[in-house]
């Protein structure tokens, strides 16, 4: 098969439009900040805190309708041990995720101005315990882009014949370009145009799709279906344990995640945040459906007919590649070139997210408030560029892995949620929270989630919960392993920094063991908008009053 011309012509002049608008993005971001004094710092990461809610719901949407999202959704479907049982679960789990954050979290994080969702952990935890949670939030970062641009790269070298480190190279490089040139400017307004391409795309290729002689009448091949698996899935009564573990795991999970609440710090306010998280869950729903419209009619095309062959892509172990084979021998070729398009703007438009969501953490969390708090505006501006090329570079040679893309999406999602979903929770509305008990968590829930296993990772369970069964020479765990692993982490975290707050402000330890000092923390209340307190302290210390307002402030120490 020779190299698709008209193919490669029409992705050249979707990347020069993308980078086009990326460009004029980045122009309209210094003019901004000239005209409101911004600094660099929260310029580049967050709009100057002035993003409105229509272009909030895009960029928000975008960065979960990913190239993963896309192509594994496809996959999710066709795989008969899946279905759409599964697909269901995490597409309600991730709407939830939206809703949830913006019902719960967007109100309380947005009023105190934080520049990440790690600012809360460096206020009350100090350096050492929030480098760790800083890793792992830059490990879920890293790990999610494979994710998006093994779906662009295998999409490409099916329909356009081209390299597939090629086609991942070329897109990666755009994506960092002008994120580079224009933060989060650049990436809120591209994501706009490339929302509207993936919508428009999407299903423009589906009723080709379902009209093709060689595929069956998808409603009939649900439950009953002599060509493949049915396409539901395989749900019963002994998995609900397990699907209920699934959905929290995407529900949750999500909102360990910072480059979800990079857009409601984002927002212009409280409550754009709020509307832009309630839109955007329900949208999101809209831009699931395509994929799965695909995913089934490829479980119901017989392929020994068409121009694929037999036998089936599942059978060829070519199931993550199911949507790039069905637009390539299902579709006229114009449209599977129009497909193509589709999810290139997919990739990039959770591509720039995730990287600008990396280089907030390294630059603000990591580099200004740990290795260099003298750190001037300009030379912040660097280090965020920087971190924005080291990330690209770091995440695409993943890439050469081509491990499915399953895999990548749920391996970080897992340090989400069992990791640095509870973590923020207890942070943010529990007072008692101090640095032990958050490293006694941390450890606990991790340590509890490695030992469950994973059949995925290839990691045999050492603990068995109850239900767990040897299946065809695998132990499968039928309790809800993510969910213990979460929740152990939650109450551990609580317990033990009930515990240590209680032996050292009752003497019962030494107050040269407190390395953390917890016992300068007196029934701390919930934190004040960070330059707030700022202020708050600096007239505290001036008047040294001890009013009932005083009394109600923390006082955080950052010893540990």
């Amino acid at each position: 098969m020779a190299v698709n011309i008209p193919g490669v012509v029409v992705m050249l002049i979707f990347y020069l439009l993308v980078l086009g608008t990326g460009i004029w993005a980045s122009f309209k971001s210094k003019k901004e900040q000239k005209k409101n004094a911004a600094s660099g710092l929260e310029m580049a990461l967050l709009g100057n805190r002035n993003i409105n809610w229509i272009v909030g719901i895009f960029t928000l949407t975008a960065t979960w309708v990913g190239g993963a999202t896309i192509v594994g959704t496809a996959e999710m479907v066709y795989t008969p041990s899946m279905g759409l049982t599964w697909t269901l679960i995490m597409m309600f789990g991730y709407s939830s995720t939206f809703i949830i954050g913006g019902l719960v979290f967007a109100k309380p994080m947005r009023e105190r101005n934080l520049i990440t969702m790690l600012d809360p952990f460096h206020d009350k935890y100090g350096k050492v315990v929030t480098t760790g949670l800083c890793l792992a939030s830059l490990f879920i970062d890293i790990v999610w882009v494979p994710s998006t641009l093994i779906g662009l790269g295998g999409t490409m070298s099916v329909v356009l014949d081209l390299s597939f480190n090629v086609c991942i190279w070329i897109s990666a490089a755009v994506a960092i370009t002008y994120t580079l040139l224009g933060g989060l400017y650049s990436v809120a307004y591209t994501d706009i145009i490339q929302l509207v391409l993936i919508f428009f795309s999407l299903w423009l290729c589906v009723p080709f799709v379902l009209m093709n002689p060689l595929t069956s009448d998808i409603s009939q091949t649900l439950i009953n279906n002599t060509l493949h698996a049915p396409w539901i899935g395989s749900p019963g009564l002994e998995k609900t344990w397990i699907m209920l573990d699934n959905y929290l795991f995407f529900a949750l999970g999500g909102l360990g995640y910072q480059c979800f609440h990079q857009r409601t710090l984002s927002a212009s306010s409280s409550a754009t945040a709020k509307c832009t998280c309630i839109v955007a869950g329900f949208l999101l729903l809209i831009f699931w459906i395509p994929s799965i419209l695909i995913g089934a009619a490829a479980a119901s095309t017989d392929w020994n007919l068409t121009t694929y062959g037999s036998p089936s892509p599942y059978e060829r172990g070519e199931a993550a590649l199911v949507l790039p084979i069905s637009l390539q021998h299902l579709t006229p070729s114009f449209i599977s070139i129009i497909g193509i398009g589709c999810v290139a703007a997919a990739v990039m438009s959770s591509t720039d997210s995730v990287l600008l969501s990396a280089a907030s953490v390294f630059s603000s969390n990591i580099y200004k408030n740990i290795l260099r708090p003298q750190a001037s505006d300009k030379e912040i501006q660097w280090v965020i560029r920087l971190s924005v090329v080291v990330v690209g570079l770091v995440s695409t040679s993943l890439t050469s892995l081509q491990n499915s893309i399953l895999l990548f999406w749920f391996l970080g999602a897992e340090v989400a949620y069992v990791v640095v979903f509870p973590q923020l929770v207890c942070v943010l509305f529990f007072n008692i929270s101090n640095s032990y008990g958050a490293v006694i968590g941390f450890l606990m829930g991790l340590v509890l989630r490695l030992l469950s296993g994973d059949p995925s990772l290839g990691l045999a369970p050492v603990i068995h919960f109850p239900g767990c069964t040897l299946e065809d020479g695998v132990y499968v765990q039928y309790s809800p392993v993510k969910t213990i692993s979460m929740l152990t982490t939650f109450g551990a975290t609580l317990f033990f920094s009930y515990l240590t707050s209680v032996l050292f402000n009752k003497g019962l330890l030494s107050e040269r063991w407190d390395v953390c000092k917890v016992k300068a923390q007196h029934s701390p209340q919930p934190m004040t908008p960070k330059d707030g307190a700022k202020e708050c302290n600096a007239n505290d210390k001036l008047n040294g009053s001890n009013s009932k307002s005083e009394a109600s402030e923390p006082m955080i120490s950052k010893s540990c």
